[in-house]
């Protein structure tokens, strides 16, 4: 049986001017990496205005660098500083700064 393969792309190599602006590896387009995006910071977003915090696994540095945007973005949005640091191997804590109000929390776009 003779299967035809659409839009397979070889996946750049370290180094590679195509490993992406901060030079990390991401089998994703620019249209899967918008709508990741745009996913993460609707479900991370209504996390930490819920709780005022948020765990979330990022297993490749790719996946980190993803959050560390989705962090940066989210504080553009609410005007409050969202802190991201990674909480060990395998996960990234995302919280509000501790000087926020209770009660107070910002809502996610939906």
């Amino acid at each position: 049986m003779i299967r035809d393969l659409y839009n397979v792309r070889e996946v750049p190599r370290p180094g590679d001017p195509a490993g992406g602006a901060e030079g990390g590896i991401t089998p994703l387009t620019p249209e899967e990496e918008q709508r990741a995006h745009i996913a993460l910071f609707n479900e991370i977003g209504n996390r930490v205005s819920d709780n005022g915090w948020a765990r979330f696994p990022a297993y490749s540095p790719a996946e980190r660098i993803r959050l560390y945007k989705v962090g940066r973005a989210l504080s553009e949005w609410w005007g409050r500083p969202v802190r991201v640091e990674p909480e060990d191997e395998c996960s990234v804590r995302f919280w509000l700064e501790a000087d926020e109000p209770s009660g107070q929390l910002p809502q996610a776009q939906t």
